[in-house]
């Protein structure tokens, strides 16, 4: 199956993925959607009271099912931004890139502690030491997100316009899908 031009941000909590998408979108005349949003929307619930009502193995499947949704729909021209647990579960990565090229927002543990001190709205970094606990889910996702992403950018003291211009050029050498709306303003 080929990919579609939909382009999916991944990576860690904190990396960007929402904030770059959706600069993405209004700069380039795409839409932008954020599944951990849809599925808050469709359950009538915040993705922290579904893990503390009904854990994480059924928050992952909700996430299966909405990239599922996404696909049949037949997505198009969108940036998705998608949970940084996401991409774990293996039925999802497999999903991803059907739905587009994958772009990995990578950002260190020092940068990411930053951004994300003060966060409550994060179940998986609840209690405890954060950069502990960030530094175990990085080790754990490293290799999961490398897996399955086309391109990595790096996410620390770049401009959008910057991490756009990486990942045009990656895509202008590497997919065969047309990205042709997808160009910088002069």
């Amino acid at each position: 199956m080929s990919k579609r031009n939909n382009i999916i941000l991944i990576g860690f909590m904190g990396s960007g993925k929402t904030t770059f998408g959706k600069w993405i979108a209004a700069n380039k005349k795409m839409e932008f959607v954020d599944t951990d949003e849809l599925i808050e929307k469709e359950n009538g619930i915040t993705i922290s009271d579904i893990f503390a009502s009904k854990g994480e193995v059924y928050f992952r499947n909700l996430e299966t099912d909405m990239l599922n949704k996404l696909l049949e729909r037949d997505t198009q021209n969108c940036v998705i931004s998608v949970g940084g647990g996401l991409p774990v579960k293996e039925e999802n990565r497999e999903l991803l890139s059907q739905l587009g090229t994958v772009v990995y927002l990578w950002a260190d543990a020092d940068e990411l502690v930053k951004r994300l001190s003060g966060d409550n709205t994060r179940p998986l970094l609840a209690g405890g030491n954060l950069k502990e606990k960030i530094n175990t889910l990085m080790d754990a996702r490293k290799e999961i997100y490398d897996s399955v992403s086309d391109i990595k950018i790096d996410t620390k003291d770049i401009a959008f316009n910057d991490m756009f211009s990486q990942m045009e050029e990656f895509l202008q050498k590497n997919m065969s899908v047309s990205y042709t709306h997808l160009t910088l303003p002069t």
